[in-house]
């Protein structure tokens, strides 16, 4: 019984993760069609601003939930501005622009910190299941990351901004006629997006560590997750990451993670050869 309860943790953990480490990109990707290769240092640079916050006497909570999404919008606004706003609608550009901003970042965080590990404690200690237990934070960062869902789902759907949002992301030149200033509108997003993986990496540092490699680690799983999405972006991202999540979760659990997150790509690939728009195509035949 007691593994059988730490293998559904396992499963439950497993799909928060993917769905906490994807929402900052689907909010970039999937509404702006921007491929964002700087999405995994967006977190790697939300790990480092908690760490260094806390490390200066800045309470963790605080660190956590209000300094490192603040900086990473704030980077994400200036590489709104320099780089990415002039590239809207040329796909293969704002690609290698946002790979040479990744690099240039690793780089960067390289030189200032090292490329040594960085971190800070997990808070609220354990909670016993038999003879194994879990960890309180990650429970509460399942917890953390289902708001998260909720809020963005609520917010795309039930905000004059978010219908704003689709509106010019769906047809920019009839928003435009309206009277919509849609670069206030892409560049918000883009900042948004940036902030949600700030606080991503956040949320990770206790747990996982922060050095300047880490946005690796989440990157493609990230893009796999929301492009198995589909075109639903909050709705397509929670089904991708609850097919994906547990088939991850339990090769991680019965053999290794590296099977673990093979075996999560292939499954990637697997859907999307059935439905090459996404399962959101499912319930939205196919836009």
């Amino acid at each position: 019984m007691d593994s059988f309860v730490m293998l559904c943790f396992a499963v439950v953990n497993s799909i928060a993760l993917l769905a906490l480490i994807s929402l900052g990109l689907a909010v970039i990707f999937g509404m702006m069609r921007v491929i964002n290769f700087a999405h995994g240092e967006f977190i790697m640079l939300g790990g480092y601003a908690t760490v260094i916050a806390n490390h200066a006497g800045v309470n963790l909570w605080l660190s956590m939930l209000v300094v490192a999404p603040m900086v990473v919008a704030l980077i994400g606004a200036v590489a709104e501005r320099l780089i990415v706003r002039r590239l809207y609608g040329h796909l293969v550009t704002t690609m290698l622009a946002t790979w040479g901003l990744s690099l240039f970042l690793i780089g960067a965080v390289t030189a200032i910190f090292g490329n040594t590990t960085m971190g800070v404690s997990a808070p609220l200690g354990n909670i016993p299941i038999g003879a194994y237990s879990i960890g309180a934070y990650q429970l509460l960062l399942i917890g953390i990351t289902a708001l998260l869902v909720v809020g963005s789902l609520l917010a795309l759907h039930w905000t004059k901004y978010g219908l704003i949002a689709r509106a010019a992301m769906q047809n920019s030149e009839m928003s435009a006629t309206l009277g919509i200033n849609c670069d206030r509108v892409y560049a918000v997003t883009f900042i948004v997006g940036a902030a949600i993986s700030g606080l991503a990496g956040a949320l990770l540092a206790p747990i996982s560590g922060v050095l300047p490699h880490m946005g690796a680690a989440y990157v493609a799983r990230a893009f796999v997750t929301v492009i198995s999405g589909g075109g639903a972006l909050i709705a397509g991202l929670l089904s991708a990451a609850t097919i994906l999540g547990p088939v991850e979760a339990m090769l991680s659990y019965f053999a290794t993670p590296v099977v673990g997150q093979a075996s999560l790509l292939l499954l990637a690939v697997i859907i999307l050869r059935l439905f090459p728009t996404g399962v959101s195509s499912l319930w939205t035949g196919g836009r």
